[in-house]
């Protein structure tokens, strides 16, 4: 191994150790189940290394590593055996969970819910903008499609939230932001 390949060996190691946790937050977002987040950080940190080699500016890789993460998401979802199973959220035979007692927990599981029922062009549309914080071209660029469509996309999953909340009171959400 020359010592190029070990210094973006350790690169990697740098970038994957301090990067892991916000992808982790964003795979969570897109897909709503941990344990396939963890999966999908997986998958998406093993493509990068393989392609770390080609990477020009290594200390901006955070975009493209999200790009790759929400990659990784679209072809999970077109998986056969995704579609043959529903994913309600509901597991049998556990207990319920115990509300926080400011109701924090309560509400962002609903909110989490809400999302995971937005179709997944939608929900990467509203994750990427207003979670990851990018700019409509940003997003464009991500998900491969025009920026009117990031915005309709946008416009309809964040309508589909707020109906899906509407039950929720101003106070509550109030709670969620504080």
């Amino acid at each position: 191994m020359s010592p190029r390949d070990r210094s973006d060996d350790e690169r990697f190691h740098v970038f994957a150790t301090r990067s892991t946790a916000s992808l982790t937050r964003l795979a969570y977002l897109l897909c709503g189940d941990q344990h396939l987040a963890h999966d999908l950080v997986q998958t998406c940190l093993i493509r990068l290394y393989q392609a770390w080699p080609k990477v020009r500016d290594k200390n901006a890789a955070d975009p493209y590593a999200r790009k790759v993460l929400l990659r990784c998401w679209l072809n999970e979802r077109r998986r056969p055996w995704r579609r043959a199973e529903a994913r309600d959220g509901y597991v049998p035979d556990t207990p319920a969970p115990q509300r926080d007692p400011a109701g924090v927990v309560h509400l962002k599981e609903v909110i989490r819910v809400a999302l995971a029922k937005l179709p997944p062009r939608q929900r990467a549309a509203v994750v990427l903008r207003y979670w990851s914080q990018h700019t409509v071209t940003e997003t464009a660029a991500i998900l491969r499609c025009s920026e009117g469509n990031v915005k309709s996309q946008s416009a309809r999953g964040l309508a589909a939230l707020r109906t899906a909340l509407a039950g929720l009171d101003a106070e509550a959400l109030e709670e969620l932001n504080s």
